[in-house]
């Protein structure tokens, strides 16, 4: 991408997927699923857009079917379900607010009572707010970034364990922030530690269940969350070795590798899908 594909824009968090400029790419249309997740389901948080829609498409081609949890994007989260379905699998929308534990409960009781099983949990949604200066940032701006993007991890895992078997997966998503930090998101990066600590933690508890529990960090990537965030995307994602954003097209596979049996060996790991930024993990 170039400063010209990222024009200005104008939105508020969440943010739209669909009066993003330009559109987000999901899945590249070359895309060909093999059913390494034939018959699984899988439960995914933020999956009407961006990273997590991502997520959804490639694991519906692979064979899986879906459960999408969102928060309020219901025209995003509405096309994404058709797309689902236009693949030939099935696919449950839940619109409700993660950082409520009871909510996250009932988002694994109605994917019991829908699918029958859980075989794939992907922890993802989340939210962020740049402050220039700690002093900016407010007590309820960090209970909001911490209740949105790290207690539903905890939540939610929780409720799915009863259901989680052997071979099963839990993949959650970090970001490149966790590693190398971001002087205007404090609060967001600290969260992100969190996960990181998080998911290497409960895979190491989880291993002699063999339920494996790994995450991904992704770098910038085009979603909804930067034109709502930012006020410039112009030059969005271009300090990075490979000089672009990535798209979330480029993200979802890093997923499904994670949850099929191709990664069986793996556990309390991070992919770091980042443009070609060197960091420890």
């Amino acid at each position: 991408m170039t400063k010209k594909d990222f024009p200005e824009q104008d939105q508020t968090q969440p943010g739209e997927a669909h009066k993003m400029m330009p559109q987000p790419t999901l899945i590249r249309q070359n895309y060909k699923g093999s059913g390494k997740l034939k018959d699984k389901v899988a439960l995914v948080t933020g999956g009407d857009s961006g990273i997590g829609a991502s997520a959804v498409l490639h694991f519906a081609k692979e064979g899986a079917n879906i459960v999408i949890v969102y928060l309020e994007e219901t025209k995003d989260a509405e096309a994404i379900h058709a797309e689902v379905e236009n693949m030939g699998r099935k696919c449950l929308l839940i619109k409700t607010d993660v950082s409520d534990a009871v909510n996250c409960e009932h988002c694994v009781q109605a994917c019991i009572e829908e699918y029958g099983q859980l075989n794939i949990v992907v922890n993802n949604a989340a939210m962020q707010f740049p402050q220039d200066a700690l002093q900016d940032i407010s007590k309820n701006q960090l209970h909001k970034t911490f209740e949105t993007n790290i207690y539903p991890y905890f939540y939610l895992t929780k409720a799915a364990l009863d259901h989680l078997t052997a071979g099963d997966t839990i993949i959650n998503t970090s970001s490149v922030t966790a590693y190398r930090g971001s002087q205007h998101l404090v609060d967001y990066a600290s969260t992100k530690g969190a996960i990181v600590g998080f998911t290497r933690s409960l895979s190491a508890q989880l291993a002699p269940k063999n339920i494996r529990v790994n995450g991904v960090a992704p770098g910038p990537i085009w979603t909804p969350l930067i034109p709502s965030s930012f006020d410039d995307v112009s030059e969005f994602g271009q300090d990075t070795p490979l000089a672009r954003a990535g798209q979330p097209s480029e993200v979802g596979p890093a997923y499904v590798f994670l949850a099929s049996e191709d990664s069986s060996y793996i556990t309390g790991q991070f992919i770091h899908v980042n443009g070609g930024e060197i960091i420890g993990g």
